[in-house]
Formats: structure tokens, sequence, C-alpha cells
């Protein structure tokens, strides 16, 4: 046994050993991302360098970084293993269905089988449980009965309050209508429906429909690295997970710098 960790030892100095170890734990456990954009705010910001939990759903088909190129590049399998799936309300790291070499990150909003629409911002749906399964767990949540089954308005703001709408984004004929206004849709089997926190300025599923699990890559893990556009390291918010960025008073110091933006940007407090 002793002879064993001790090669075992030896390979892991080695390049070679180095290098498998770095691309298995890459390709298998943690995979670093960085968020590039607003659409997440207030609970991810741009600049916020996390882990991904690449085991959180599954093994998704590992793709060499930077590069993006299958380890199988003969199959356009992107999974390798199926686990679990998506949970109502989980951020989730996945591959935009339009062009597969690009991350999105994204809160999911509905399940295979529930339905949904948007009216005037407002998200409702019906969860495929059915009507007395909504009575029972959304107790205290606005309500509307449509085609004889209840709708959930906003179900996820409670729980999760970096959601939030721009009230500069107003139905004037400039912003898109998706924005505003989508259809009832049911969400077909194996997909997820994908939306950004910040609902205004988010190119998400109410634009190109929904996510495939085969596209699912993992979940966010935990911050190692903030940085805003100022070069000014957030160090409140490294080593911090998702769920903990939604207390207080993170996410009230993710709020006033929105507001910051928002007041050099559009010169308005």
């Amino acid at each position: 046994m002793k002879n064993f960790l001790h090669k075992a030892y030896k390979f892991s100095n080695s390049w070679t050993g180095t290098i498998i170890i770095v691309l298995f734990v890459v390709f298998f456990i943690a995979q670093a991302f960085r968020i590039p954009s607003g659409s997440m705010k207030d609970s991810l910001l741009i600049g916020d360098h996390l882990f991904a939990k690449k085991f959180a759903y599954g093994i998704p088909m590992p793709h060499i970084p930077f590069i993006e190129m299958s380890i199988m590049p003969w199959s356009d399998d992107l999974r390798l293993m199926d686990g679990d799936t998506p949970k109502r309300g989980d951020i989730v790291i996945f591959r935009y269905p339009k062009n597969i070499k690009q991350h999105f990150v994204k809160r999911c909003v509905a399940l295979a089988g529930d339905e949904l629409f948007v009216a005037d911002k407002n998200l409702f749906i019906h969860f495929k449980e059915g009507n007395d399964w909504i009575k029972k767990h959304y107790k205290g949540y606005a309500i509307a009965l449509y085609d004889g089954k209840l709708w959930v308005q906003n179900p996820y703001m409670k729980k999760h309050p970096g959601i939030h709408h721009d009230p500069k984004i107003i139905n004037n004929g400039n912003y898109p209508a998706p924005i505003f206004f989508v259809d009832p849709i049911k969400v077909q089997k194996n997909h997820y429906f994908m939306m950004g926190d910040n609902r205004d300025h988010s190119n998400d599923s109410r634009f190109w429909g929904s996510v495939p699990y085969d596209n699912i890559e993992g979940t966010p893990w935990f911050i190692y690295f903030s940085i805003d556009k100022n070069w000014k390291i957030r160090w409140d918010r490294i080593g911090k997970t998702p769920a903990d960025l939604e207390q207080e008073p993170y996410l009230q110091k993710a709020i006033q710098e929105r507001q910051r933006e928002d007041k050099e940007y559009y010169g308005i407090t």
C-alpha cells in the first residue's frame, strides 16, 4: 500500500500527472466561469468569477476549455451520464441552444409540463402538479384564474429577492415584445424554461425557447474572485455561494452598485 501511495504521489507531481488531475477536475468536478453580462443582477454580478459544480445534474460531455472542443469530436452528444435534474428556482449553467460553444447562466423557472405566460412583465406559471397543489403550496401569493387553471404570479421573487424589473423599460415600442408579453406555452419533455433575474435585460427562454436537459452543464458553486468595472475587488463576495449572496448585506450592496451604474449611464438617481 505504501509503495502504491508513493508511486501515486510521484505521478501526481509529474507534468503528466498534474495535467491529468487538472483536466479531471475541470471535466468532471469544477470549472471556472466568469459572469460576462448583467442578466443575473442582483444575484450574480458582472465580474463575478465562479466555480461551477459540474456533477450537479449528471455528467456533461467534457469539452476542452477555451476552444470548446468535445473530447469525443466524432459524437454530437452533450452528455455522458444522466443524473439529477434542475429544480424550480435553481441557477443553472447551460450551453446556449443556438450556439453550444456559448455558456449562459440563468434561473430555472419552469419544468417540463409546467405552463406559463408573461403579461405586462409579470411571469405567471401553472405548475404541472395542478390547482390543488398550487393552493396548498402558494398561500399568500397572487394567483390568477385563467382557462380553468390557477396561475401563480411571480412565484420566485419572495424567495429570490435578486429578481427585479427595470422601471425605465416601458412598453413604448422601443423594446422587444417578449419582455412584456409571452403567449401561454407548455414546457416540453426534458426541457427547462430559463430566465435572468435582471428580467428586463436578459436574453433568455422568452426569446429562443426552453433548454434541453442535454445542454445543462451545472450550477454555480461559489465565487472565487470578483471585480467591478472600476477594477475594484469585491472582497465581500469571495467565497460566497449564490444562496449567501441573496442574504443581507450582500444583496443590498449589489442593488446599490446597480443603482450607481444606472445613475452613471442614464444620468438619473
